[in-house]
This record gives structure tokens, C-alpha cells and sequence, in this order.
């Protein structure tokens, strides 16, 4: 989403809207239940990425992934497989 945010120049306060409008089953359901009502503050993009993060994105998993990124190796891969496992993997470097 970071990628089309950056492609559209979508404006802050329209990211929440245009991610949630896309959301399926449980995460449709989930949103449902803890949206702001109309009273509320509007949530902004950076609390609906932590929201969905704890939610769907457990730590350890987080943490999986970030030692798999660190640990990948060219190996018996041609640079062009290696390079695009390497980008793939990018999206889960520690911070």
C-alpha cells in the first residue's frame, strides 16, 4: 500500500479509508468492531498499521522473518533469482 500511497499522492487523511474499503472477512469484521464511531477522532494510517500488525502480524513471526532476511544467501541461485528474493525479503528488514 506504501508503493500506491506514494504513485497516487494520497493524501494522510484518505489512506485508513482506501486500505479499510478493501478489507475482506475477518478483517472486514474486525474493523467493523473497532472503527471510530462518528464522535471520534478518525484513526490515522500509522494506528491502522499497528492495529493490523498485532493483530495479523504476530512478533515472533516478525522476528522470523527479519533472521530469514538476514541469514538469505545467493547460494545456488542466479543473481536474478537471488535479487528478486532479496527485494521480496527487503519488506521484512529490521528496522
Amino acid at each position: 500500500m506504501k508503493n500506491l500511497f506514494e504513485i497516487i499522492e494520497c493524501p494522510e487523511r484518505f489512506k485508513v479509508h482506501l486500505v479499510t474499503y478493501q478489507f475482506e472477512k475477518e478483517a472486514k469484521f474486525c474493523w467493523g468492531i473497532v472503527k471510530p464511531r462518528a464522535s471520534e477522532a478518525t484513526s490515522t494510517w500509522n494506528q491502522l498499521k499497528t492495529l493490523m500488525d498485532t493483530q495479523y502480524y504476530p512478533q515472533d513471526v516478525r522476528r522470523a522473518k527479519q533472521r530469514e532476511f538476514l541469514r538469505l544467501k545467493q547460494g545456488e541461485m542466479s543473481l536474478m533469482e537471488y535479487a528478486s528474493k532479496f527485494n521480496e525479503m527487503s519488506l521484512f528488514a529490521p528496522n
